[in-house]
């Protein structure tokens, strides 16, 4: 940290033990507080939001309940996010905040920087729509250029544009499934079985097809590649 920026930073009192008073730097103190927005941070600056609603989705439309569990499901998915923002990270820290801890570069020059990667991972994919669409309602006109919009509207842009996005990528994990589903009823109804749940059935055979087409790798894979490249 710069030494210049260090000085200028007081200390906190954050406690008192045995008369003596506990204190820490308050960039330190801030750095704590950040550490509780970093969920809502994965969700609206990541591609998290797109993947682990895609599994969630594929869990559904398989029928297995709560196999894979939300705890599976969540690192899977966070496992699938840092590989596919490991770029992104990647030239954050050298742009930004590399040289802001060697004491190359002011905070404010370091944090654009650092930020700037993240944007144009948004800004690829975002929807001309959507980012229309939070454009008037933050009441700007259309933008000159992608560095005018501001991180606010290419946020709430990216987020509507990830449920989208993933949920058309559901649809579409949907559809082989629900044929599935759709032959056995038929089967089950031609043969007078009707009190018997067609779901229980079904799953046996989706679950078979699914191991067979080797499902979670097209699934992970298809992922993965679905977010447009910057």
């Amino acid at each position: 940290m710069p030494p210049a920026f260090a000085a200028a930073v007081p200390d906190v009192t954050v406690a008192s033990v045995g008369g003596q008073t506990v204190s820490v730097p308050l960039q330190i103190l801030a750095l704590m507080t950040s550490l509780t927005v970093l969920p809502a941070a994965l969700l609206a600056l990541t591609g998290f939001t797109r993947i682990i609603i895609v599994l969630g989705l594929l869990r559904q439309a398989l029928g297995t309940g709560q196999t894979p569990s939300n705890q599976v499901l969540i690192g899977l998915a966070l496992a699938l996010t840092v590989l596919v923002m490991a770029p992104v990270f990647d030239q954050a820290w050298t742009a930004g905040i590399a040289p802001y801890l060697d004491g190359k570069a002011g905070f404010e020059p370091s944090l654009r920087a650092a930020v700037a990667p993240l944007r144009v991972f948004m800004l690829a994919q975002v929807r001309d729509n959507d980012l229309a669409t939070f454009a008037g309602l933050a009441g700007n006109a259309p933008y000159a250029s992608p560095d005018d919009v501001p991180f606010a509207v290419l946020s709430a842009s990216f987020v509507t544009s990830e449920l989208k996005t993933a949920f058309e990528i559901g649809f579409l994990l949907f559809v082989p499934f629900v044929v599935i589903d759709l032959v056995v009823s038929s089967v089950l109804m031609s043969m007078g079985m009707m009190m018997l749940s067609p779901m229980l059935i079904s799953a046996p055979f989706k679950i078979l097809l699914f191991v067979l087409v080797d499902g979670w790798t097209l699934v992970v894979g298809s992922l993965a590649g679905s977010f447009h490249p910057t």
